[in-house]
């Protein structure tokens, strides 16, 4: 019978000790112990902790050579919803782990429970919840108008229970709602505690390897908007997922920030119904506000999330400012980049803002992470600054160096067709992303200079 003694380690050295303090005698860091276990059965023993030292992987320790491990490419199974394929990297892979972030009430558990209804008609699925009850779950399902008489249900929050219950159930697709919420019986911490999450997804990580079961996490998150739990959750698993938007809201976006299987900073659309989420095919069109006149302080600019282009709206409102300090806000952009973006526009085209308050937002809740932003952001804010509304035809988009140069931008042309196709007729865009041949009914402006750029958009 396996031995397990619980020792205590500290998070930043490594150190152990055989019972908990309040500082490491090591490091000397404050409240960085927390409770592990270790296995103390002979080699050959038959213990728990035993195994959790091999076939993390699902099959014995062996060594070869890259030419003999077969590349046979995984078949992925559809979800059901192209949004959530798109954002997997082209569907579920076997064995894989995927972990769900979000605020409270984004939509974690209704997007999840809607999948899994889907794939229990064709497939074993096992839904897992330690937060709701039985009945909580069915009603839910009832009043999004799901199909509900092959999924299965199950309460409960021990991990040692949940595991012997898929090796019954023996399900394909399975949820676990939530992870802060399981506990392993062989520590004495709390649920929710930075142990019992490390070892709960370790042992889930390791079943999902070993029987081919695909398993979905759902993760709180803290007020800072990280997944709560140690840091070492997010390596453990294979794909990390976060829901973006507001909560009161009717837009929800869904965000890849780790994919084994596929690309990074995909992103899905949803909107939130009575129904449940579902799926937006064409984002373009709902980011976009259609003005009957148009407005100072707005201009539309193509953004490259994942493996698409989408057209977003971004808005600038430049105004006196009566204090020492003028304000920089910014919404779905970063703070830092429009100060530096606000420099680069004094030096090289001669408008100061040192005196004005700058507020910037992108239109939609949709966060934009690139560098082509820059210069549509420097539009929006001079189109407010000067009170003169843009074209409502016009797109713009274009990297800002410090030296006033428009840099390229990756997949140029995929933007201006996508542009094209929704109506717009002029683009002012960096010189090395013009193309020779423009689209069919646009006016592509190529751009190398700043002041080149302004007297182009405002000219």
């Amino acid at each position: 019978m396996a031995k397990n003694k619980r020792i205590y380690g500290c998070t930043e050295c490594g150190a152990t000790f055989s019972k908990w303090a309040g500082q490491c005698g090591e490091c000397q860091a404050w409240n960085t112990l927390v409770e592990t276990v270790v296995d103390i059965t002979p080699t050959g023993g038959t213990g728990s902790a035993a195994g959790r030292s091999g076939h993390w992987a699902g099959q014995a320790a062996q060594v070869r050579t890259l030419a003999e491990v077969s590349t046979e490419e995984v078949p992925r199974q559809p979800s059901g919803s192209s949004e959530l394929d798109r954002v997997l990297g082209g569907g579920l892979v076997t064995g894989s782990v995927v972990l769900i972030g979000g605020d409270p009430g984004i939509g974690k558990s209704t997007i999840l429970l809607q999948t899994l209804c889907q794939l229990a008609e064709s497939m074993p699925a096992l839904y897992v919840t330690g937060e709701e009850s039985q009945q909580q779950v069915a009603m839910r399902a009832r009043r999004l108008g799901l199909p509900e008489e092959r999924l299965r249900v199950m309460t409960e929050t021990c991990i040692e229970s949940i595991i012997a219950t898929a090796r019954v159930e023996k399900p394909r697709v399975m949820v676990v709602d939530s992870i802060q919420t399981i506990f392993t019986e062989q520590l004495q911490s709390a649920p929710g505690g930075v142990a019992q999450v490390r070892e709960s997804a370790a042992l889930l990580v390791r079943y999902a390897k070993q029987s081919g079961t695909a398993i979905f996490l759902v993760g709180h998150v803290t007020k800072e908007g990280s997944l709560a739990g140690p840091r070492v959750l997010e390596h453990m698993v294979d794909t990390v997922l976060y829901f973006e938007g507001e909560a009161d809201g009717r837009l929800r976006m869904l965000r890849a920030v780790k994919n084994r299987f596929g690309a990074v900073n995909e992103l899905g659309v949803f909107a939130m119904t009575d129904k449940g989420l579902k799926e937006v095919s064409n984002p373009s069109a709902i980011f976009l506000s259609r003005y009957e006149t148009p407005i100072p302080g707005s201009v539309v600019m193509s953004t490259w999330e994942g493996s698409r282009p989408m057209l977003v709206e971004v808005q600038a409102l430049v105004d006196t400012s009566h204090l020492g300090n003028p304000r920089r806000v910014t919404l779905g952009l970063d703070q830092n980049r429009l100060a530096m973006l606000l420099a680069v526009l004094h030096r090289h085209g001669g408008v100061a803002t040192y005196d004005q308050d700058v507020f910037v937002n992108v239109v939609g809740g949709v966060k934009v992470l690139e560098t082509a932003v820059d210069l549509a952001l420097l539009a929006a804010v001079m189109s407010s600054l000067r009170d003169r509304p843009l074209p409502m035809d016009l797109m713009v988009f274009g990297e800002l160096g410090l030296s006033g140069e428009i840099r390229p931008v990756p997949s140029g042309q995929e933007r201006l067709k996508e542009a094209a196709k929704h109506g717009f007729t002029r683009a002012i865009v960096p010189k090395a992303n013009a193309p020779k041949e423009s689209p069919k009914g646009m006016q592509v402006i190529g751009v190398t200079r700043l002041d080149e750029a302004l007297s182009a958009i405002f000219d």
